[in-house]
């Protein structure tokens, strides 16, 4: 079983480029990853490359440098996949098909070609196995005995498509697929990528309360991808090894809610205010960015699918009791009068005599007045939701 558990690591008072006030953070931290080569921040504060090539003990794992997935003889995890033959769960199921902590990949989607990408994944050579499942009658079966269900389906936002509009379609899938969840995998840590995740998270929430089955430590909207491109465009602006540049994101995963902490990056980096303004406002932008690019052939499928199997390794990585470090949107009381956020924190296990207690506790003092993430119950958020 899997716990999160937010704790300090201060630095003094950050100031927020997105934020006309100041941000005190006793900086909580987040999750874990492992799979292909994909730098992310331990538990210890570096930054590291966790490879899954060689298969070697736990305690092989050298300090700033994992070599290690999973110890012989460790338990694989079974994953569901639930959107898979779209733009994005087609790319991920790949990556999920190559990490070595998945022993079953189950592929869902109401989409007929979803047997054949199964299929198609089955003859990778890797050590899992892989099925597919169509329709709402099978949706139970994909579920069943689930660690992990990682939920990338809806519809992206197409040109002349509303918020609402996206809001009202994806919402709705997303409840049918979080109501499979709480009957069949009620355990199952839960990764949602649909957007606008700012609202479907909430929503998911909701129902799982209904059920009876919530627990907020395991209901994460995945916001991994602004911490991903935040890297990469500060790691490009300054001439450095993306491999070793951690930037947190924090906030929510839309438009002006996405505060990347600029003055908290490792290693160490200064913008002046016109830098600062124009990467902050090009980190909150990039999904416009791509969809322009696109000219109209769909948004951001790729760069999400990698940044959707980084959050799933870090899961997995949690459940098998390495902690490491990522940003999730989740229930949060960091800031008063917010339901959700996303702040960093840290997963791993933990265990009392036997019984695997799920507990989360997270601090950050708000100051000043600027623009934040808004979220409280019944209320979905603004933010474009795109990709």
């Amino acid at each position: 079983m899997m716990g999160f558990t937010m704790t300090s690591n201060a630095r003094p008072a950050v100031m927020c480029p997105a934020r006309a006030g100041r941000i005190a953070v006793d900086q909580p931290k987040v999750l874990a990853s492992a799979s292909l080569v994909m730098p992310r921040r331990n538990a210890g504060g570096r930054t590291t490359s966790l490879r899954t090539r060689q298969a070697a003990p736990i305690s092989a794992r050298r300090t700033g440098r994992a070599v290690a997935v999973f110890a012989s003889g460790q338990k694989g995890y079974k994953v569901a996949l639930l959107g898979a033959a779209g733009g994005i769960g087609q790319p991920l199921g790949l990556l999920l098909k190559m990490n070595k902590l998945v022993n079953e990949l189950s592929l869902y989607d109401v989409a007929p070609v979803t047997p054949g990408v199964a299929k198609d994944l089955s003859h990778c050579n890797t050590p899992s196995t892989a099925e597919g499942f169509v329709g709402p009658e099978n949706l139970g079966k994909a579920l069943e005995g689930a660690d992990l269900v990682v939920i990338p389906a809806g519809v992206p936002r197409k040109p002349g498509m509303t918020r609402d509009d996206l809001f009202n379609i994806n919402a709705g899938i997303v409840k049918t697929l979080i109501e499979g969840v709480a009957k069949h995998a009620p355990n199952a840590v839960i990764n949602i990528i649909s957007n606008p995740v700012n609202s479907t998270v909430p929503i998911a929430a909701e129902i799982l309360k209904k059920h009876n089955v919530y627990k907020k430590e395991k209901l994460l909207g995945v916001s991994t991808l602004d911490v991903v491109r935040a890297n990469t465009f500060v790691a490009e602006a300054k001439g450095l090894d993306v491999a070793t540049v951690n930037v947190p994101v924090i906030g929510g995963h839309a438009g002006t809610t996405i505060l990347p902490l600029l003055s908290q990056a490792t290693p160490n980096v200064s913008f002046d205010a016109a830098e600062t303004d124009a990467l902050t406002k090009r980190i909150q932008e990039a999904g416009t960015e791509v969809v322009e690019a696109k000219a109209g052939g769909g948004s951001a499928t790729l760069s999400m699918a990698y940044a959707a199997a980084r959050m799933a390794e870090s899961v997995l990585l949690g459940l098998s009791g390495t902690s490491v470090e990522e940003c999730a949107y989740v229930e949060s009381s960091i800031v008063p009068g917010v339901d959700f956020f996303c702040p960093q924190a840290e997963a791993g296990q933990e265990r009392c005599g036997g019984v695997p207690p799920h507990r989360a506790h997270q601090r950050l003092r708000a100051e000043g007045s600027g623009r934040g993430c808004h979220h409280s119950s019944g209320q979905h958020q603004q933010g474009q939701g795109v990709r």
